[in-house]
């Protein structure tokens, strides 16, 4: 059989791959490895997406672009005027079936601290204001893959008071998602707070010693507390996609 194509439960033979002009698109990612493949917007066209997305959500999948510019997302709405563009996370989001709400912030998947705490469940904590593109894009990136979050911003080592006040909100997450530019010590505060993994994301916020994030990256990779993990400088997305498949394989969305 040609390995671009996969028997389907009913006997029907259909593509693994699509190959488009300047793209070959994997529609078979979601059965492999859970979720449909993201798209990385920096440098494509917007025609190019364009051919990408309608290609994703025609084989019945919920497609989400990264790093999109303010143009890029003009084109795209025009396309898909169905879609959600987060213009601080610099996310692109059209859904297979039912239209997303328009506009930007919180996704229909966030919780607030009166809800109650269904699985899977994300908190993503931040330090700073600063860093608030990054943290939008791993919620953007957890709202996507149907994992409810819970967002802290603004709890930085600046003001330690700030993180155990709220403590209540993230001490039962399946994981936690840890942003944090500067000298990045915010992880090994919430890694010994929780019982679960904390994921910590460097961000190449901060003046000139911090190298833009490399200072952040080195603080958290030498983390003292056993839990925390680490992904690159401003990867909002690895991040995010890392504890949302911590979360679902942990109590998958059926046990709810």
């Amino acid at each position: 059989m040609d390995p671009h194509q996969l028997v389907s439960g009913a006997g029907n033979v259909r593509p693994t791959t699509a190959a488009l002009p300047t793209a070959s698109v994997d529609l078979d990612r979601r059965r492999r490895c859970g979720f449909p493949e993201v798209v990385f917007g920096e440098g494509k066209s917007i025609e190019q997406l364009r051919d990408i997305l309608t290609t994703l959500v025609a084989n019945g999948d919920d497609a989400l672009v990264t790093r999109i510019d303010a143009q890029q997302a003009a084109g795209l709405l025009a396309a898909f005027p169905q879609a959600r563009h987060n213009a601080v996370a610099r996310t692109f989001r059209v859904p297979a079936r039912l239209p997303l709400p328009s506009g930007e912030g919180r996704g229909e998947g966030s919780l607030t601290k009166d809800q109650p705490k269904v699985a899977p469940w994300v908190a993503v904590i931040s330090a700073g204001t600063s860093d608030l593109p990054v943290a939008e894009e791993v919620c953007e990136t957890l709202d996507w893959m149907g994992v409810l979050v819970t967002r802290i911003h603004d709890v930085g080592v600046a003001g330690p008071h700030r993180l155990p006040e709220r403590l209540a909100e993230f001490e039962d997450a399946d994981a936690v998602v840890v942003i944090a530019g500067m000298e990045g010590a915010l992880p090994s505060v919430v890694g010994g707070y929780v019982a679960c993994p904390v994921i910590g994301v460097p961000t190449s916020i901060g003046y000139g010693a911090s190298f833009g994030g490399i200072t952040a990256l080195l603080s958290m990779l030498s983390c003292c507390a056993a839990n925390v993990a680490v992904v690159n400088i401003d990867a909002g997305f690895k991040a995010g996609y890392l504890a949302g498949l911590i979360a679902t394989r942990r109590r998958p969305k059926t046990d709810a």
